[in-house]
């Protein structure tokens, strides 16, 4: 995807360096220690589903997608989506998540969950997911556990502990 200041391509991993890098800036080293963390740490994202935002050759933004099992339903865990300070207010973020998430759709994956702030996400169609229905590895605020169905229905039938898809 190109739009007139900034293009969207796959992520390489020649990309991991700068991407660790602006990972470090958005979180800081708390990122470690946080249950999404957890999960990804268990066999790392699917570069295939994974994008990064250029803008003049440089890399300005990124989205990651994580394989996982949710008890024994299929899915991805979203994050992290950063978005270089700099490059605010261009909808980047916005072309990452829809871009992330079409390529969701077109692997057919049936659910997408992730964990952040509600009132961004709802706009992608993410919704808060019932309190105990999806259990992480560390403790998350339940309100900020949120999940969007690609196959209508799935939220319905996944429950359980997440896992990375190589520990299922």
């Amino acid at each position: 995807m190109t739009s007139s200041s900034f293009s969207i391509i796959h992520e390489l991993p020649v990309h991991d360096a700068v991407i660790e890098t602006l990972s470090a800036q958005a979180f800081g080293p708390a990122r470690f220690t946080r249950a999404a963390h957890l999960v990804r740490e268990q066999g790392g994202h699917a570069p295939a589903l994974s994008f990064i935002a250029c803008r003049e050759e440089a890399v300005v933004g990124f989205v990651r997608m994580t394989p996982i099992v949710i008890g024994v339903t299929k899915a991805l865990m979203l994050g992290p989506i950063v978005v270089d300070p700099a490059s605010k207010g261009m909808r980047i973020g916005a072309e990452l998540m829809n871009t992330a998430l079409a390529a969701a759709a077109d692997a057919q994956y049936p659910l997408v969950i992730l964990v952040g702030d509600e009132p961004y996400y709802r706009r992608f169609g993410f919704q808060p997911v019932a309190p105990g229905r999806i259990i992480l590895p560390a403790p998350v605020n339940p309100a900020r556990l949120l999940a969007r169905e690609l196959t209508a229905g799935t939220l319905q039938e996944a429950g359980g502990l997440v896992r990375h898809v190589n520990r299922a």
